[in-house]
């Protein structure tokens, strides 16, 4: 039986985010045959913990699904076992990195990568805990009917049927590694309030996510394109082909284990936008994929927008900008390379992308420093609490700095010894019925 992950991260409340994702993994099991793990990645405070454990045990029973519900006590003894059966010379780096102190968008993905691997899965189900489902014909438009109907199938047998198919013969033979969509609803980055003070303003911090080097009449475009998602479900459309990151939102994304077993995400802590790596890394090595529009709906919670969880959140923007010229050297660089990128089975070669890191992370900084004083500089016009985020970024602007230099550093690590830690999660398997070492806090419901 086909087994797959898929999986919610969350660091908030969000009972209602997993009772709908406990639908999609029983229509899954359902409608194609395959055991669904469901894989709750809790970091979230007690009061959410124990609120999300008697969501999970109020679930009914669902053939072929089951649901794993771990804090991070338990996640970290999984991690730590890992690393140390992984042989790395620095186990308890590796662990940081994948479990950092604070919010990591790609180290909480790289996490459900491991244990997906601990259970024997065939692929990753990504989705957010601030996010919801379409509906059509009042049913719920969930996008794992896509991901099961497509991924890993050989492009020429997924060829027949996609909607359009734009990949050549020469990939006939090679499975799909992706299949995505993107989001209705509200922008995936929140700067909607940016764009009613100001549009101005606006387009300005917005053109921080397009690298310097993009020619002023395509900076435009992306710049009016950036974080606005796509059309609202009107009936099934499939394209085979080389998949835009662009076109993907990481809440809507399902990828093989032969890319995430190769090569994980960015730790990098409190920047949004880091867990896109692999979109474009499939897009570099002309991996097949398919492009869906079972588009999630996006939604932004509250706490993101009043005191502390405002300012939290524009730290995380922030570093975000600061990482972007970066982040595309290397997808520049990948797809470059192209091909190259893959050995002869096909698969990723790690080592050659974590080459193409470290050849970024050495790239000269010195516009870092203005990247930032832009920011600082738009927020202080909008007044009231941005200009309160505009201080705070110029207060900890030496601090912000050196950890975008380091985050490079960091991922180049990571990927060094990422093969070990796949091969090491896949022996330590499940103990005990449950995932890690006994003693964890985890719950498995559901049956076959």
């Amino acid at each position: 039986m086909r087994r797959v992950c898929l999986t919610l991260p969350t660091h908030r409340p969000c009972g209602a985010a997993l009772a709908a994702i406990a639908e999609e993994a029983a229509y899954g099991a359902r409608e194609f045959g395959a055991e669904v793990h469901l894989l709750v990645l809790d970091s979230s405070d007690a009061a959410a913990r124990a609120e999300h454990r008697r969501v999970v045990a109020a679930l009914p029973a669902a053939p072929g699904v089951v649901v794993h519900h771990l804090d991070e006590a338990a996640q970290r003894a999984f991690l730590r076992r890992a690393a140390a059966e992984s042989g790395a010379a620095e186990p308890e780096r590796l662990t940081a990195l994948m479990l950092p102190d604070g919010v990591s968008y790609g180290a909480c993905t790289n996490r459900a990568f491991l244990l997906a691997e601990a259970l024997g899965c065939a692929s990753v189900h990504r989705r957010d805990s601030d996010s919801g489902y379409q509906r059509a014909d009042g049913e719920p438009v969930f996008p794992i009917h896509q991901e099961l109907a497509f991924l890993g199938r050989p492009a020429a047998e997924a060829a027949a049927l996609a909607s359009v198919s734009r990949l050549g013969p020469e990939a006939a033979g090679r499975p799909v590694a992706l299949a995505g969509g993107s989001f209705t609803g509200e922008m995936s980055v929140d700067l909607d309030e940016v764009r009613r003070l100001d549009p101005a303003v606006y387009a300005e911090v917005v053109a921080l996510s397009v690298p310097d080097e993009h020619p002023p009449l395509w900076r435009g475009k992306l710049v009016a394109e950036a974080f606005r998602g796509a059309e609202p479900f009107a009936g099934d459309h499939t394209t085979l082909t080389r998949v835009s990151p662009t076109r993907v939102d990481m809440c809507n994304v399902a990828l093989t284990r032969e890319v995430y077993g190769r090569v994980p995400l960015p730790p990098a802590r409190d920047t949004v936008g880091s867990d896109y790596f692999l979109l474009h890394l499939v897009f570099g090595a002309r991996l097949p994929g398919v492009l869906h529009n079972r588009h999630i709906v996006n939604h932004h919670t509250g706490e993101r927008r009043t005191g502390a969880g405002f300012l939290a959140y524009q730290v995380r923007l922030a570093k975000f900008f600061l990482a972007v010229p970066y982040l595309h050297a290397v997808y520049a660089a990948m797809a470059a390379e192209g091909e190259a990128l893959l050995d002869e089975g096909g698969r990723v070669r790690t080592a050659a992308v974590a080459g193409l890191v470290r050849e970024a992370g050495r790239a000269d900084r010195s516009g870092d420093v203005r990247r930032l004083e832009v920011l600082e500089r738009a927020y202080r016009t909008l007044g009231g609490r941005w200009s309160a985020a505009a201080e705070l970024l110029a207060g900890r602007r030496a601090e912000l700095l050196a950890e975008a230099r380091a985050d490079m550093a960091d991922f180049a690590a990571l990927l060094d010894a990422w093969p070990a830690l796949v091969r090491a999660s896949g022996d330590i398997g499940l103990v005990g019925g449950d995932i890690g070492p006994r003693g964890g806090s985890g719950e498995r419901v559901g049956g076959r």
